[in-house]
Formats: structure tokens, C-alpha cells, sequence
């Protein structure tokens, strides 16, 4: 198994292409021209929730994929949708759920809902992003944390936002060195632990994101057995290039050559 890092890198180096192919894919390909040619006359929550197949691809592109068998949830989410501050989804923590209320928001654009670019193609963009990170977590759970977190990270503004998604929390946890066993420890002390090792401000930022996925991936990799080409690389590299303190450091030097 490629290492986790590595793997990222060369997805991101042809990321474009890589998307492109996975676009041609047959059951790829069959399930978005059935949702793009569907999509359009849907003119209610009713109607979307009825149809499986579009709303299924729907939920998978956001991320909810999960979720799918929550039909009255969804719908609470769908008919309370955004626009009130005290609405199901804007009091959810986890923001996946606005993010599905605020690209099919039914609650204020009605029957117009699904003429918008962002309820088509912009649907069909993430859905490809999503099925690109589910097939590379098939072979390395590592690689789709990854590129989730780095797809995530612009739009993150708070330490309890990355432990509101599971997935995210797991990154963040694994960056900030809390062990899985403390994944139920008291929240106000995650998020202060988090935020003490991950910048939220700089999650802009490409490169300090990409420095973030760098530290996750050997930290990853270290603790799941995975083979860590790059490691050596990384330890060469100024601790700063991702932050590593100096006792971990060591640490995995030690791991590398066979010590402690």
C-alpha cells in the first residue's frame, strides 16, 4: 500500500485528469446523466425525496451518503432550510447538513430549487470529488481523510465546526496528537487541544492546509502500520514544515530506523 502522503500528492499533481477519467467511468457516467436529465423536474421536497436514485446521488455528493435511510430527517432539514438563524440545520454542528439546505433550498426558492447551477452541475462536481475519495478509502482510509479535510479546510471557522463531522474530527485529532481513545473526552477540552495545534484562521491557506495533510499523513501512517516511503523525507525537513514537536520527531525516527 502506497503511503498515505505520496498517494495525495500524486492525486493533487493530476487531479483535473484523475477527475476526468473517473467521470467516464460506465457506472459513474450512468448515474450522473440520470441525475442531471432528472434533476430538473423536481419541483418539490415530495418529489425529491420520492425519486431514490436522484436523491440518493444527492446525498452522496454531499457527503451524506450515510444518512440516506433518514428520510424524515432530511426532511426536517429540507423544509426548515436556511434562511432562519433557529432552523434544524443551521443548529446542527455538523455543517454538511446546511451545506445539503443551502444547495437544494426548497424553503425559499420552491419549484425553482433544482434550476440553479449549483443543484446541477455544481452537484455532479462533487459527487465526482466524493466518489474519487470513497474508491481511494477502499485501499487506504488514510488517503480519503485526507482529501476530504484538504477539499473542507477553506470553509472550516471553528475548532468545533472539524469536531462536528466525524471525519474531520478524526483529522484533527490525529494533527493535534489526541489519541482515539480520548474521542469522548469533554468537548470544551477537544476543541481547546484542536485549536491549540491547528491555526483555524490559516486554514485558507493552500499551503498551510497542504502542511496540516503532511503532518496528518505521517502521524496516519505511524499509527496504522501503513508503508511511509516519504517518511525519511519528512524527517530531513525542518520541523516547521509541519510542525512537529521535537520529542515527536524523534520519536519517529526512532520508529523509522528501528529503535524504540
Amino acid at each position: 500500500m502506497t503511503d498515505t502522503y505520496l498517494r495525495v500528492s500524486m492525486l493533487n499533481r493530476d487531479y483535473s485528469k484523475t477527475i476526468e477519467t473517473l467521470s467516464q467511468d460506465a457506472q459513474v457516467s450512468r448515474a450522473t446523466d440520470n441525475y442531471l436529465e432528472k434533476i430538473r423536474d423536481i419541483k418539490s421536497i415530495d418529489d425529491f425525496l420520492d425519486d431514490y436514485e436522484i436523491y440518493s446521488y444527492a446525498m452522496k455528493a454531499m457527503g451524506l451518503e450515510d444518512m440516506i435511510y433518514a428520510k424524515a430527517y432530511m426532511r426536517k432539514v429540507l423544509e426548515e432550510g436556511i434562511s432562519n438563524s433557529d432552523s434544524f440545520a443551521n443548529k446542527l454542528t455538523d455543517t454538511r447538513f446546511k451545506e445539503f439546505a443551502t444547495v437544494f433550498n426548497f424553503a425559499s426558492h420552491g419549484e425553482a430549487t433544482t434550476s440553479f447551477e449549483k443543484a446541477q452541475q455544481g452537484v455532479v462536481d462533487k459527487y465526482l470529488e466524493q466518489t474519487l475519495e470513497i474508491r481511494e478509502g477502499e485501499e487506504n482510509t488514510g488517503v480519503q481523510l485526507a482529501l476530504y479535510f484538504q477539499k473542507k479546510a477553506s470553509t472550516i471557522t471553528s475548532s468545533m465546526e472539524l469536531l462536528g463531522d466525524k471525519a474531520l474530527a478524526e483529522v484533527a485529532r490525529t494533527i493535534s496528537g489526541i489519541p482515539s481513545e480520548a474521542a469522548g473526552a469533554d468537548i470544551d477540552w477537544l476543541s481547546e487541544a484542536i485549536s491549540s495545534k491547528i491555526d483555524i484562521d490559516q486554514l485558507s491557506d493552500p499551503d498551510y492546509v497542504q502542511e496540516l495533510v503532511q503532518r496528518f499523513s505521517v502521524l496516519y501512517d505511524l499509527e496504522n502500520g501503513t508503508t511511509m516511503a516519504s517518511v525519511p523525507n519528512v524527517l530531513i525537513s525542518s520541523s516547521s514544515v509541519i510542525g512537529m514537536d521535537e520529542d515527536l520527531l524523534l520519536s519517529l525516527q526512532g520508529l523509522q530506523l528501528g529503535g524504540i
